[in-house]
This record gives C-alpha cells, sequence and structure tokens, in this order.
C-alpha cells in the first residue's frame, strides 16, 4: 500500500512539473530534462510512468476536465455556469491545468498526441448537464444542448486565449462573466436568470467552499479515529 501511495504521489509530482514545463516552453521545446529537473526525481521513476513525452503530454491534456469538476447544484445551469468560473480561477495557479490548456492548442506536437481529446471531453461533459437543465425546465424550447456547449467551449477556449496574451489570465474572470452576460439570455427562460450568479467573484466563492468543505471531511476522519 505504501509503495502504491508513493508511486501516486511521484506520478502526480512529474505532471505536474511537466504542466509548467510544457505551459512555458510548449511541446516542442520542452525536453524530458527539463520535466526532470523541476521534477526532481529519476529518469527511472518518470518512464517507469510515462514512456514518452508524447505520453507525458497526452497524460497532461486528459487532467484538464477533472479540473473543473465543481458541487452539484439543484439550478444545472448554475452548475455550468461554477464550472468555467473554476476553471478559470485555477487557471491562475494550477500549472498542471495551465500545461494542458497550453497543449490544446499547441500546434507543434505531433499526430500521436490528440489536441481534440480535451475540446471533445468538455462537450460530452456538458452536454449531460445541459440536458439535465432541460429536464428541469431551465432552458428555452429551442436551445439544441449539444451546438450550445460547442459554441461555449469554444468561446471559453478563445477568450482564454485572449486573456492571457492581453493581461496573463488577470482578466480572465471579468471575461467569463461578460461571455454569459450575453450567452445566458438566449438559452435560459427568462424565470431563471434572476437566480443565476454570473459574478466576475462567482470562482473564488465556489472555490472557497470546496476548500471549506475538504477540510470538515478531514476533520471528521480524524474524529472518527
Amino acid at each position: 500500500m505504501a509503495r502504491q501511495e508513493r508511486a501516486v504521489r511521484t506520478r502526480r509530482l512529474i505532471l505536474e512539473a511537466a504542466g509548467a514545463v510544457f505551459d512555458e516552453h510548449g511541446y516542442s521545446a520542452t525536453t524530458i530534462s527539463m520535466v526532470l529537473e523541476r521534477a526532481e526525481v529519476t529518469k527511472g521513476a518518470l518512464y517507469f510512468h510515462f514512456p514518452s513525452k508524447e505520453s507525458l503530454a497526452q497524460a497532461v491534456l486528459d487532467e484538464q476536465v477533472s479540473l473543473g469538476a465543481v458541487p452539484p447544484q439543484p439550478c444545472k445551469l448554475q452548475e455550468l455556469v461554477d464550472m468555467t468560473f473554476v476553471f478559470g480561477r485555477r487557471l491562475l495557479r494550477n500549472s498542471l491545468l495551465k500545461g494542458s490548456v497550453r497543449l490544446a492548442v499547441d500546434q507543434s506536437a505531433p499526430p500521436g498526441v490528440d489536441h481534440s481529446g480535451p475540446f471533445r471531453q468538455w462537450v460530452e461533459h456538458l452536454v449531460v448537464v445541459l440536458e439535465q437543465a432541460r429536464a428541469q425546465g431551465e432552458l428555452l424550447p429551442t436551445v439544441q444542448p449539444r451546438k450550445t456547449v460547442e459554441l461555449l467551449v469554444g468561446a471559453f477556449a478563445g477568450i482564454q486565449l485572449m486573456s492571457r496574451a492581453l493581461t496573463d489570465r488577470e482578466d480572465l474572470a471579468e471575461r467569463i462573466s461578460v461571455l454569459w452576460e450575453h450567452l445566458l439570455p438566449s438559452i435560459a427562460v427568462p424565470g431563471m436568470l434572476p437566480g443565476i450568479d454570473w459574478e466576475p467573484d462567482r470562482g473564488v466563492r465556489v472555490l472557497a467552499e470546496l476548500d471549506a468543505a475538504d477540510v470538515e471531511d478531514v476533520a471528521m476522519g480524524l474524529s472518527a479515529r
């Protein structure tokens, strides 16, 4: 068990280091040596988990959707909004997420690295949420969930790139808020709009709730001992 836990920690350490290096240098300029230096692990440890630079890049890409996880909400449109704000907030400080986003738009990676993976995974994940919103009567009857989600994913990717270029993502939350200000009235039934929170600090508040829940879980686990 201890060996398995150590292997899991080592793998995560390598992924986070690779994310940081891919974000800073892009795929082509990144070398395994750079990742080894950042992670402070042996070459054998890295190759045990990732046999090539391509497999390492793919693993970084595959982590993206899980880093947008948020608590379930009774209003599924609010849950959808929360995912974008939490993702944007984590993008400011999470090196693994930064590297995944950089790789998703990095055209220098070889064909063996699937750039389309995060886009497809996000679409499939968000379609489920939007279908739940439709089942609960939150959507206008003209809304087609898959087309709406594809528009959202594409627009969100674009404003991320623009925010990084202009302000190093410092204004990303404001840009996400503006995106929802324009998008929500075209998909939500009017009666839902007053109850949906798309203020720029939404991501900060949701993450604070998540952190508080994690602390509570730890405290409950200790008391159970």
